[in-house]
């Protein structure tokens, strides 16, 4: 055993010695090679080569023939990019393979340049980002402070008394509401990113020349020498440009991996530490299935391995049980292993495609997936606190209870949550099955939106889907899910579903006897309305005035979204904003219910039974 370790050894110095001899004669060879388009730098700033070159110090061939590949170096020594109308810009950082330059302003103040930014007479456009979306920009001042809530204040342009804010054009929000405030200028068509006036970077991408090409075979770019058109070219090899200095570097290296791989080998010989080395392989299996923001896919024989041959169950539902898992002593996962039942397919795929490609605070994140054969599992973060179903009770219930301002602090979250699917993606994101068993909450009580398998993708702009039948769960389905009559399935469907969501965490579970001999009971929403209506309190046993505004706050937006006619219902935005806001001044909303009968407030709220869920339902575009 050890002859044979030693032999390996001395192979290895072998093997070692030759590679090491080969790379400094290559070195060698392309010492007496004459570039006069050689990489240079701006003191400190990025390494510039073709496309660009920099004036004064390259000759005009080892840049691309286009305005905008021009840079220079400021009397600061900072690499500076001129674009049309006189707009110059800091060169931060060039990612030649990816073609994208992050460039800022040189007063850190980049929103006031960009409406001057022309980028159309550029080889340059907007960095395309995968979640992000475009948008119009509304700049405008105001004598005073405003509260907006929808506004963004941009300190670089602002001055005492001289309030400048930027405020996304198409959010539905008219700038004339605002008192004092004037409306400066609009920038068209933007990234949603670059509407917020105190961000100070920007990304740019150009699209020819192509030179991500010669990057990919670790090659330089350049213009071909014998062409009347302005077309690239690969040469050299980017691995290889490196001073002498770099390769006796290398060298050094090599030799230290030698003398390391030696010790290694001595610590084999006399016993390695066995606890070292399951420590270090469980660090290796950590950075492996965390390596990409992608879910990881996983064989049964992982799941059972995860689950500790499904020793923890944490609950079951209608498509299948919850087992609490482990993938290292530091990351803990809840793993559903679905049913072999009718709909699971449609879920199991639903809830890859969907929440495997979004990131966002409020929304579960999926870890990975097992397509096993038959089987088939879904992956989670480890949520403690379990489903919001377990806190929502009466304010009276101290054991259960989470307080008001929790309360509050989990329906924001919620909506900020269903508000990014809808809006934040390039694509709608309609969930279908918001209820209390679906937002589960993390150590601190953050909420998280959970189970996509009823979700429906469809286009920002699309005011409509089709579906085949009704899906959710019932006493959470908006009315336009069971019957086209009452208008067309849209986004608004979710608005709903959390309407009723947020007046099920004013009202908790417990019954509340409010006329005591009194048999008779009504929806709790109605009951809810008609006090309001009425100027009366909510009769929740509440003892703080605080606490009393929060609840009349939560209920007011609860029954702005539950209207009738999906129309009157407010976007997940507004009502975003409804719920950051104090409050006093939220007006009650139409009569969301059909009746016509004045009801009687003096009655028993009935439990409701909002939790048996549909069974999932084949669809059709």
């Amino acid at each position: 055993m050890i002859n044979l370790l030693v032999s390996n050894v001395y192979y290895l110095y072998l093997f070692s010695f030759w590679i090491l001899l080969l790379v400094l004669v290559d070195h060698g060879a392309l010492g007496v090679a004459v570039n006069d388009c050689k990489e240079s730098k701006c003191g400190s700033g990025p390494a510039v080569r073709f496309p660009f070159r920099i004036k004064g110090r390259h000759p005009d061939h080892c840049g691309y023939p286009q305005l905008g590949f021009d840079l220079s170096c400021s009397e600061r020594k900072e690499t500076l990019l001129e674009l049309p109308n006189s707009v110059k810009l800091l060169v931060k950082k060039i990612d030649y393979f990816s073609q994208v330059v992050t460039v800022s302003d040189p007063q850190g103040c980049l929103l006031k340049q960009l409406p001057n930014l022309n980028l159309s007479a550029s080889p340059f456009q907007f960095h395309h980002y995968e979640l992000g979306y475009w948008e119009n920009c509304t700049i405008f001042h105001c004598l005073k402070r405003t509260q907006w809530s929808a506004a963004t204040q941009v300190s670089c342009q602002s001055a005492p008394n001289y309030y400048v804010y930027s405020n996304p054009s198409n959010s539905g929000d008219d700038v004339n509401k605002v008192f004092n405030c004037t409306k400066m200028y609009e920038i068209i068509n933007i990234p949603y990113e670059l509407c917020n006036g105190n961000n100070r970077i920007v990304h740019l991408n150009w699209s020819y020349p192509r030179c991500s090409s010669c990057e990919e075979q670790y090659k330089y770019c350049k213009l071909k020498a014998d062409s009347t058109q302005p077309v690239i070219d690969c040469y050299g090899n980017l691995e290889r440009k490196r001073s002498l200095n770099k390769f006796l570097a290398a060298g050094i290296a090599l030799g230290l991996f030698l003398l390391i791989v030696t010790v290694i080998a001595v610590f084999y010989i006399y016993g390695f530490n066995k606890k070292e080395k399951e420590y270090q392989s469980k660090i290796e299996k950590f950075l492996e299935d965390y390596k990409a923001f992608k879910p990881t896919r996983y064989s049964y024989n992982d799941i059972k391995r995860i689950t500790n041959q499904f020793k923890e169950e944490l609950g079951e539902g209608a498509y299948g049980t919850v087992y609490k898992g482990k993938i290292s002593e530091e990351i803990l996962v809840a793993i559903k292993v679905l049913k072999n039942s009718k709909g699971n397919g449609e879920e199991f795929v639903n809830e890859v495609r969907i929440i495997g490609k979004i990131h966002h605070v409020n929304v579960v994140r999926l870890v990975g997936f097992c397509a096993d054969g038959f089987r088939r599992a879904l992956i989670y973060e480890y949520l403690p606190n379990g489903s919001l179903a377990r806190f929502i009770s009466p304010a009276d219930a101290k054991n259960h209870f989470l307080g008001w301002k929790r309360m509050q602090d989990i329906a924001l979250g919620v909506a900020k949550g269903i508000e990014y699917l809808h809006q934040g993606c390039n694509q709608r994101i309609l969930h279908f099955d918001i209820n209390p068993h679906n937002i589960l909450l993390d150590h601190n009580f953050n909420p998280k939106i959970s189970d996509f398998g009823l979700a429906k993708l469809c286009l920002q702009d699309q005011s409509a889907v089709s579906m085949t039948t009704a899906r959710g769960t019932i006493g959470y389905m908006a009315p336009e899910v069971f019957s086209r009559n009452f208008g067309n399935v849209s986004y608004k469907s979710d608005v709903y579903s959390f309407g009723m969501l947020v007046l099920e965490m004013v009202g908790g579970r417990k019954n509340v006897d409010v006329n005591q001999g009194n048999d008779e009971q009504i929806y709790f929403p109605e009951w809810i309305y008609n006090l309001l209506e009425g100027g009366e309190d909510l009769r929740l046993e509440i003892d703080a005035e605080e606490d009393a505004k929060i609840a009349k706050k939560l209920a007011i937006v609860g029954l702005w979204c539950i209207q009738w006619n999906p129309v009157d219902r407010p976007s997940m935005k507004i009502a975003v904003q409804m719920l950051e806001g104090e409050g006093d001044n939220l007006p009650i909303p139409a009569n969301p219910f059909s009746s016509t009968n004045p009801t009687r407030t003096n009655a028993r709220i009935p439990g409701r039974q909002l939790h048996h869920e549909l069974e999932a339902i084949s669809e059709t575009e």
